[in-house]
């Protein structure tokens, strides 16, 4: 088959390759492939469960087309890889999802074209473990007859302000031809602009800190809420008193998971500990904010037994369950680890999240989510994520769901400091 000239191919879509193929679909011809039919079909009627793209923007890409069979994407020149880039159960990264879409990729891959990834990995990921795979499986030489690129997502679930096309882009190439033209394309999308890499490996380590920066700096702002719970002062009054000072950064505390801040300092670890050099920051900062699910529970646990209520009677409301607010993303989320710690305490523990499918909830954590919680039935209620659905409550609705006595656990700072019994 022949190649049609800058035809794009977007392989993987998720939150990321999805938003990115709709907006290069406004403009040029693209092809979204991913190996879930079933989303394929969803995306097809204009459907997008994970809520970034609406039905109304979907319609605006009208050069887009979805598949899930690779002959139809064999007349691509550019494909732009956005599969996962997940850690395992020992917390290393696990490439899989990226060495597949290479391998599919090179079956297509014909002198002339570019691959583009925006999957996060640690420096070097691109140059040697998917270009060798890219090579193996199209019998071509890199660089010599194809080429590659990389550009990190910047993608904020849930975020309607900080979009694809409003937040700056980086890019590089493998040679300086094809950085220019990567730039270039992202160019055509981004209005906020892009910002040129000098090596694919700059890029990659530019994004791989970027989530590291933030996650050290809330397991500081987690630390110090441990400590001042300690010292009885309020966490959130000390931040804002501090926050009058101009160069004071705003971070609170909180369970940090997800797809990036969560994983990200994990993928750079590893590198460095593969050039032998032991990061200690970095893994303090995780082991940190790893732990403060199992914080919460044990708070919550030592708050009712000081009220002299029975665990083995006990029931508590967690509202919400996803990583982030007012988005349905499960992936890495904390607020289950806050569910297990006080199961294991004997505590019954009923969840309610409006924005999860309960098949998702009771595949990925056996939970069957609770749809409409009965008033005056629990000793406790965890307020996890900041839904707008649960800022709109209010205290008295949500008082209303526990028995006289019940506490209430403010994990994001949804009510005044004065309407909750415990606060991070």
């Amino acid at each position: 088959m022949s190649k049609v000239a800058d035809q794009i191919c977007v392989i993987g879509l998720g939150y990321v390759g999805l938003p990115l193929a709709v907006e290069f679909g406004k403009h040029r011809d693209v092809v979204g492939f991913d190996i879930n039919q079933t989303r394929i079909d969803q995306l097809r009627q204009g459907q997008d469960l994970t809520r970034e793209i609406d039905p109304a923007e979907m319609a605006q890409a009208g050069y887009l087309s979805f598949t899930s069979d690779i002959a139809e994407i064999a007349a691509c020149s550019i494909y732009i890889v956005t599969v996962p880039t997940p850690i395992d159960a020992t917390r290393r990264p696990d490439l899989g999802p990226l060495e597949r879409a290479s391998q599919l990729v090179g079956r297509v891959l014909a002198p002339g074209d570019i691959v583009i990834y925006e999957s996060t990995v640690y420096p070097g990921a691109t140059e040697e473990d998917c270009v060798p795979i890219l090579e193996a499986h199209s019998g071509l030489t890199f660089n010599r007859d194809f080429h590659v690129g990389y550009s990190p997502e910047r993608i904020n679930p849930g975020d309607k302000t900080h979009r694809l096309t409003t937040i700056v882009k980086v890019t590089s190439g493998s040679t300086s031809e094809t950085a220019d033209r990567v730039d270039a394309l992202y160019r055509e999308i981004v209005t906020a602009g892009t910002y040129r890499a000098e090596s694919i490996k700059v890029a990659e380590a530019a994004k791989v800190i970027e989530n590291s920066q933030r996650d050290i700096n809330i397991a500081l702002i987690n630390e110090l809420a441990k400590i001042f719970n300690k010292l009885d002062i309020d966490t959130e009054a000390v931040l804002r008193a501090a926050g009058s000072k101009w160069n004071f950064l705003p971070f609170r505390p909180g369970l940090v998971g997800g797809h990036c801040i969560g994983v990200d300092p994990y993928y750079l670890t590893h590198k460095a500990e593969q050039v032998g050099y032991h990061p200690e920051i970095l893994l303090a900062g995780r082991r940190l904010n790893d732990g403060m699910g199992d914080y919460v529970a044990q708070q919550m646990i030592k708050a009712m037994l000081k009220r002299r209520i029975q665990m083995a009677d006990a029931r508590v409301l967690v509202l919400g369950l996803t990583f982030k607010e007012n988005c349905p993303d499960l992936r890495n989320t904390r607020v289950i680890d806050v569910v297990r710690g006080l199961q294991e305490y004997g505590v019954t523990v009923d969840v309610r999240d409006p924005n999860v499918a309960p098949a998702d909830a009771l595949a990925e954590f056996g939970l069957d989510l609770v749809q409409t919680p009965q008033p005056r039935t629990y000793e406790g209620i965890i307020l996890a994520v900041a839904h707008d659905e649960f800022r709109a409550m209010g205290e008295t609705s949500i008082r209303a769901l526990g028995r006289p006595g019940a506490l209430v656990y403010d994990l994001k700072y949804i009510l005044p400091p004065e309407q909750s019994d415990l606060r991070l």
